[in-house]
């Protein structure tokens, strides 16, 4: 419902979401396609969450890191896809300021720890590879403690002072979200007072975020890529590290690329249709969250060992048949 006022003196404390307008009577489509990718990023996710903590040998910080991500991309698209559906089955569309603000605030915190975590992995195969001999005294308990810490007090800070810029803001005009979630510039653009300084806050985010962590990322690739192609690894291993190293950054670019277009849209006048910007930022979201269990899952040596090891226990033990001259077996393990 659209509601309007003239007067600075009212703003609205409940909002509709308006996304995919155009496909409004044909919105009840769209609940197949993203209950299989939400439902597929519970089972991905969960499953290697599993296999990393029940297998000893998986019991290391890159594996630490990488269980880490998967819970925050549960998390994050457990704050979006579930209220996103019972609005397209039954219009249950509306969400109250306080509400909105709650869902802006965690779903950015988590995407900017996602984005954390994998500068982590980045710096954390940089160290394991460049300085394999130091691995263990750089990459400890109390670096992955400062690392937590870090994590937090940037993402933490930099997300509550853009929430509660949009927060103070008065929206006396439409109060209809151009969204399926609240996205933070999908809520200011219905503001009726000044926002430069959310404009602001905006690029600072991506400042704070894509321009820090995608070099520190990139260089770290850079890095491990010339010592295998200058060390002695057969070009099969090259071949290797280049197909891994590729994928992660390929990946990677689109999360970051994605993300900075949707969050700059409105900032730079990007003439983006409605829709697109909608999916474009979904797809930011949905996206790593899909792709991650394969590509530090399925693609990863160890973690297909240990889901094999935990699918068949009596793999762990082989039985060896010796048989004696006299005829009589014995068995070793």
């Amino acid at each position: 419902m659209l509601e309007t006022s003239s007067g600075w003196n009212f703003s609205h404390s409940a909002f509709v979401f308006g996304g995919f307008s155009e496909l409004q009577k044909h919105r009840r489509l769209l609940v197949l396609p993203f209950s299989i990718s939400y439902l597929s990023v519970l089972l991905g996710n969960s499953l290697l969450v599993y296999v990393i903590r029940s297998v000893e040998s998986l019991q290391s910080p890159m594996y630490t890191l990488i269980c880490l991500l998967c819970v925050v991309d549960i998390l994050v698209v457990t704050a979006i896809v579930p209220n996103m559906l019972l609005n397209f089955l039954f219009d249950w569309n509306q969400i109250s300021l306080a509400g909105c603000l709650t869902q802006m605030f965690f779903t950015h915190f988590l995407s900017s720890l996602e984005s954390t975590l994998l500068l982590a992995m980045a710096l954390d195969r940089y160290v394991a590879i460049c300085k394999p001999l130091h691995y263990t005294e750089i990459i400890g308990s109390s670096m992955m403690v400062k690392l937590l810490l870090f994590t937090l007090v940037r993402s933490v800070s930099i997300m509550a002072t853009l929430v509660g810029l949009a927060g103070s803001l008065w929206f006396c005009n439409s109060n209809v979200i151009q969204h399926c979630y609240c996205e933070h510039m999908a809520l200011v653009s219905l503001a009726c007072s000044s926002t430069e300084k959310n404009s602001a806050a905006g690029v600072a985010v991506i400042i704070c975020f894509v321009g820090i962590d995608i070099p520190l990322i990139f260089l770290s690739y850079v890095k491990i890529l010339s010592v295998v192609i200058q060390g002695s690894a057969a070009i099969e291993e090259r071949w290797k590290a280049f197909h891994t190293c590729g994928t992660h950054l390929i990946v990677m670019m689109c999360f970051y690329l994605v993300g900075s277009i949707t969050f700059l849209s409105h900032n730079l006048n990007i003439p983006i249709p409605t829709n697109v910007n909608t999916f474009m930022g979904l797809l930011y979201i949905l996206l790593p969250a899909t792709v991650n269990p394969i590509i530090y899952g399925i693609r990863t040596k160890e973690i297909r060992k240990g889901f094999l090891r935990i699918l068949n226990p009596s793999a762990k033990r082989l039985l060896v048949i010796k048989v004696s001259p006299s005829g009589k077996g014995k068995g070793q393990t």
